[in-house]
């Protein structure tokens, strides 16, 4: 359908169409996501890539969501996760997705500067994060170092 669609873009060279099952999708983009700049898949199958992709960088509690119609200019910015109700209320939801998909919504409508400076807090944020991380799995091994040689 699409190679009938868009016959003259592919003669071309405009456009390059490669069908791919989908388990062999999922494997490619984790080895090789150079090789896909747009991917286009169904509902369910769109699913399963979004939230394969999203563990990636974190997992979806911090990809953000945009639906855009570039016809129209009619966009949506959301999370990827939903709302999250069952841990509404307990300290556990991730703020960045709803947060990163609004930088993508200032970014839309043109507020780059204030987009920016809250990606950068988020970075900074993430950076701060990892070095404690790292400092306490650090600690945690080297006290595991110490029990092995003390007992």
């Amino acid at each position: 359908m699409a190679q009938e669609e868009y016959k003259e873009e592919l003669l071309a060279g405009r456009l390059e169409i490669n069908d791919i099952i989908a388990d062999n999708f999922l494997q490619q983009i984790l080895l090789n996501p150079g090789k896909f700049d747009v991917v286009a898949l169904t509902n369910l199958n769109g699913d399963y890539a979004s939230d394969a992709l999203a563990a990636q960088v974190g997992g979806i509690g911090i990809s953000p969501g945009a639906n855009i119609n570039y016809q129209t200019g009619h966009a949506i910015f959301e999370a990827t996760h939903g709302t999250a109700p069952d841990i509404a209320d307990q300290d556990k939801a991730n703020p960045c997705s709803v947060l990163l998909s609004g930088c993508m919504l200032l970014d839309y409508i043109g507020w780059s500067e204030a987009a920016q400076l809250i990606t950068a807090a988020i970075e900074k944020h993430f950076k701060r994060v990892s070095l404690q991380l790292t400092l306490h799995l650090k600690k945690q091994l080297f006290q595991q170092v110490i029990l092995v040689k003390t007992s």
